[in-house]
């Protein structure tokens, strides 16, 4: 989640990070049941307080390029077991694209409550708890996210 929030695999890295240690530091005492939502709470706070920091970055370094050096990955230099065909792998490799794409495209509150609801499997008190807001809000926000993506990705999804 943090990573398709913010976009950088670095950045997420140190938002996880940060949230897993106040996570430890202020709830460790707490029933190991409550550890999920309580750290999805902290783990979106934390996501929120990258994006008011960037805003104020962003003003001041609006001259420069954010491009990052590629690398070769040596995951993606493995044979491929499944032996796909080249064309296949291109397909899949847009279809993937084309979601993340549209993943970062989503207004943030509608990304948090996909992106619980879908991948993390909350329901929808747990992700009303992290996001705090109401379940109603959450239902909301689902529903429009789901919708988006399904006009944006319809053809491929």
């Amino acid at each position: 989640m943090a990573e398709i929030a913010t976009g950088n695999k670095d950045e997420a890295l140190d938002i996880l990070q940060d949230a897993m240690f106040k996570l430890a530091e202020k709830y460790a005492d707490r029933d190991t049941k409550e550890w999920g939502p309580l750290f999805t709470t902290i783990l979106q706070s934390r996501i929120k307080d990258w994006y008011r920091l960037n805003q104020v970055r962003n003003r001041f370094r609006s001259w420069f390029s954010s491009k990052d050096e590629e690398y070769e990955d040596p995951i993606q230099q493995a044979e491929d077991e499944l032996a796909r065909t080249p064309e296949q792998l291109l397909q899949a490799d847009r279809r993937i694209d084309e979601l993340d794409e549209a993943l970062h495209n989503l207004p943030l509150r509608q990304q948090q409550a996909f992106l619980l609801r879908t991948w993390e499997g909350y329901s929808v008190e747990e992700t009303a708890t992290a996001m705090k807001c109401s379940a109603g809000s959450v239902k909301t926000h689902y529903s429009r996210a789901v919708h988006n993506l399904r006009d944006k990705l319809d053809e491929h999804w």
